[in-house]
């Protein structure tokens, strides 16, 4: 086992003037709630602006602005004046200049709290989309504790400028450090907040795909089951076997292979909001399958399990 990696720790309020300039120019950028436009540059003015501010030559810079710009969906807009912008594409501005400067710290003070619901909720996937390409660590201030669930993958809550508590949403949603935590969170959505993980339950049985149509009959009927979910003999998910057809196949109807449905959809992110599997499970009329990276079968996710996390004992 190799031995733990030796935390680092910055203290930029250490820093001397032109410290604290170079570190707010090249490793820390700001995606601000008002925008913080410029409105006599043009959008890709705006977005090279950190850029130009630390002398990148304009070929370069207008190439990296460009890539930012295609990134957040404005494309073909470089040349559009700020004023010409709704508030959605204004912020996604912003992002692409914060973007733009490559940093290795991203603040954004409640970027998405001047925006209507619609706009609010397409710049909250579309952080999430482009966290997941540029693995940028973001620090997002919000009031709003659904948008804290949705993006983070760690929530901290501060009262008159103290850490409350700092953890990952699944615990701080069952386990809050004390009352004031537990009244602030009192309206979050838990089906953001739980995950595949926290929901998926294990099948009262298996059947190995040897086992044949009789075993898979013979388990449903003492289940008082209609279907029961195959996996070969590592344990990977094949499909689901139906009542009809174990029936069918005992009546030499239907070979066996054929009999296994293989076209069901399967959950292979245990990490996984509720929200992101609820539509698929409304549309399923089995039991969802999870799967790990190994497709290994894990577990069953039902539709009454998904609609339990609406009304989870948040206490």
């Amino acid at each position: 086992m190799s031995p733990p990696a030796a935390k680092f720790t910055l203290d930029i309020t250490k820093f001397s003037s032109s410290q604290l300039q170079e570190f707010r120019r090249t490793k820390v950028a700001m995606v601000f709630q008002q925008f913080g436009l410029m409105d006599n540059r043009n959008v890709l003015e705006n977005t090279y602006y950190g850029l130009e501010l630390r002398g990148i030559p304009l070929k370069e810079r207008t190439a990296k602005a460009q890539e930012m710009l295609a990134m957040v969906g404005l494309e073909g807009l470089e040349n559009k004046k700020i004023s010409s912008l709704s508030g959605g594409m204004k912020q996604r501005v912003g992002i692409a200049r914060a973007l733009t400067n490559d940093p290795d710290i991203l603040l954004m003070d409640e970027a998405f709290s001047a925006l209507d619901p619609l706009v609010k909720n397409d710049l909250q996937f579309e952080l999430l989309r482009i966290q997941e390409k540029m693995n940028k660590t973001i620090i997002f201030i919000t009031h709003d504790i659904n948008e804290a669930f949705r993006l983070g993958n760690h929530i901290a809550i501060l009262r008159d400028g103290r850490m409350i508590q700092n953890t990952d949403p699944e615990t701080m949603f069952t386990h809050q450090a004390d009352t004031y935590v537990q009244n602030f969170i009192n309206n979050v959505n838990s089906s953001r907040a739980l995950t595949v993980r926290n929901v998926m339950s294990t099948p009262n049985y298996l059947v190995r795909l040897r086992d044949g149509a009789a075993i898979a009959l013979r388990n449903m009927r003492n289940s008082g089951l209609s279907s029961a979910y195959v996996v070969d003999e590592h344990l990977h998910f094949v499909g689901i076997i139906t009542l009809d057809n174990a029936l069918k196949v005992l009546n030499n109807e239907l070979p066996y292979e054929q009999a296994i449905l293989t076209n069901i959809p399967i959950i292979s992110d245990t990490n996984a909001s509720v929200e992101e599997i609820m539509p698929l499970s409304a549309q399923t009329p089995f039991p969802l399958p999870v799967v790990d990276n190994n497709k290994t079968f894990c577990g069953i996710i039902t539709k009454a399990s998904v609609l339990s996390s609406f009304v989870l004992n948040k206490g």
